[in-house]
């Protein structure tokens, strides 16, 4: 599947800010098609308080959102493909950040997610751990990144044994 994607990102600066001598906001505004609107900001680990705006949505928390909401779509594609019915899907993903020479990067992000089966016809662990696997292969953000992505997933509502 290809396309086009688009994310608008606003930033002013406020009146009273000098900006040159670094003491400025970095709340920002996120757009995105349909109207969807997201307050954002620096991480208050990178940049302190009062120029970041903990409240808002930093980076780093959206790229992990962004690979574990991708993992759970393709999850649950692959699980109704094969009969398996969800009833919830949660996730807690984790990032990791370190240093490659003098460059931080993200190093490893687990994913945590807790599935619960509903249904006649419920998956084995290991028909989960292969919807897992699956998911990750197929995961359009997964494949374009270099953090190592570990998945750590557990299941209710499983076969019995």
């Amino acid at each position: 599947m290809s396309g086009t994607y688009e994310a608008e990102v606003r930033w002013r600066r406020q009146p009273d800010e000098r900006f040159v001598d670094g003491r400025y906001s970095r709340a920002h505004e996120w757009l995105f098609d349909g109207g969807a609107r997201v307050h954002a900001s620096s991480s208050p680990h990178v940049v302190k308080l009062p120029f970041s705006d903990p409240s808002g949505v930093d980076p780093e928390e959206a790229f992990l959102a962004a690979i574990s909401s991708c993992h759970m779509l393709f999850f649950l594609g692959y699980a109704a493909q094969r009969g398996f019915v969800v009833a919830a899907y949660d996730d807690r993903a984790i990032g990791v950040m370190g240093k490659d020479g003098t460059r931080e990067w993200m190093a490893k992000v687990t994913l945590n997610p807790n599935v619960e089966f509903a249904g006649d016809k419920r998956p084995t662990a290991a028909e989960v751990e292969a919807l897992h696997h699956q998911a990750h292969a197929d995961c359009y953000i997964a494949n374009s990144v270099k953090s190592e992505i570990v998945i750590e997933s557990r299941a209710k509502g499983l076969q019995p044994r």
